[in-house]
Parts: structure tokens; sequence; C-alpha cells
């Protein structure tokens, strides 16, 4: 199949253009100090990440996701997640010069963080203004890996799905992007493993500054 033309690029926020990790882990041990549990290392926090709050805290404390107890311990961690989005949150490495590279174009950001903390994000670290469109993780009745926020982006672009690129550190990133038939970037060094992103066969694997030559290239190719 013929690639369509790139038209946009899509960003995954946490470890794709952000380092989150610290502020993740520290708005879960607050919750579980919270609940009467034992605090959990980075590393454990972060096998949870990825595919949303809700998501992540049911992880931690062993419930499934639709249990309605889940909801206190829900609250509990936007709260705290949402007042600290930033204390300790960093840009990766060349975010933003990849986002001021690529400003010819239409950029997106597609993530599972729920609006609140998404918005605080943005906010706390200046990044709002590069994105033509944002979808956060309660947006829509669906989040990635479902081709819907793609969809919705597009839609709200103005520009055919297909015709978008995803790029993210995890399987959902790349699984959504492929649903929609979008070209898919992987990008290394993120929060979530290696081997899992590789599993997913991204279309590129590459380290996030490589974006804006990647990028060029398939421009060229398009003609």
């Amino acid at each position: 199949m013929v690639a369509a033309a790139v038209r946009a690029v899509v960003f995954d926020l946490d470890g794709t253009l952000i380092d989150s990790r610290l502020d993740i882990t520290a708005a879960t041990n607050h919750m579980l100090r919270a609940g009467g549990r034992d605090e959990l290392a980075v590393a454990e926090v972060c096998r949870h990440v990825g595919n949303g709050a809700r998501y992540l805290v049911a992880g931690v404390v062993g419930l499934e996701e639709n249990d309605p107890a889940l909801d206190a311990w829900l609250s509990t961690f936007l709260d705290y997640y949402t007042a600290h989005a930033t204390d300790h949150s960093t840009l990766m490495p060349d975010a933003l010069r990849v986002l001021d590279e690529l400003s010819f174009l239409p950029l997106a950001l597609c993530t599972n963080k729920p609006r609140a903390t998404t918005d605080a994000t943005l906010r706390g670290l200046s990044l709002g203004g590069h994105f033509s469109a944002v979808v956060a993780g309660d947006d829509l009745p669906v989040k990635k890996p479902d081709p819907g926020p793609l969809l919705h982006i597009a839609r709200t672009l103005e520009l055919p799905a297909n015709e978008l690129v995803m790029v993210g550190d995890g399987p959902p990133d790349i699984q959504c992007g492929q649903a929609v038939g979008a070209r898919t970037v992987g990008v290394e060094g993120g929060i979530l493993p290696r081997a899992e992103l590789v599993r997913s066969e991204p279309d590129a694997l590459i380290q996030l500054g490589e974006l804006p030559q990647l990028i060029a290239r398939w421009r060229s190719a398009d003609g």
C-alpha cells in the first residue's frame, strides 16, 4: 500500500514529549499513603503507565477498572496530580526544538492522561501553544489504542486520518495510528519498555530529536 502524504504530526505526551515519571509516582504514592498502603518505586509505578489514570490506579491497588471502589482511589490520585502536575516533570531532550522545527505543519496532542492533568501539565511546561488540537484521555468515550482519538483529531484538522503521523513511546500510540492507516513513529527512551514498543511494529523507531529529518524524508518521498 502506498503511504499517504504527511500533512500533520500527532504526539503522545508522557514519555514522548515530557518525562513525568516522578510526578506520576509522587501522586501514586500520595494516594497509597492516604489509603494505608506502602509506597512503590518509580519503576513499579511506571509499569502501569500508558493506558490512562484509571488503568494505572487499578493496577497499583489491585482492583478491576470497572470496580466502583476504584473511584475514591482515583479521585485522591487525580486531585494530587492535578495540583502537582509539573513539580518534577521536565521536557524530553530535543522536545522544544522538534516542535519548533515541525511548526510548519499542524501539530496535535493525543494523550491518555485525563484532561485536568493534561491542561495542568501543558500550562506548567508552557507547551499548549504548540498544538492545533488536543485530545485527552477522558475527552471521548474511548482512548488509545482505540482509533477514536486520532479520528477526532483528523476531523478537527480537516484532514484524512491516514495523512497524520502518530508519534509515541508505547504500543497504545502505535496501535492507534495503525488502526487509522496513519504512519507511526516509535520514540525510544520513553517511559514504556523498548521491547514492547518494538513489538508494536512502528513504521520508524528513532530518538525524538531525529523526527524532523524523518518527516522531511517522508514528505520528500511523497513528492
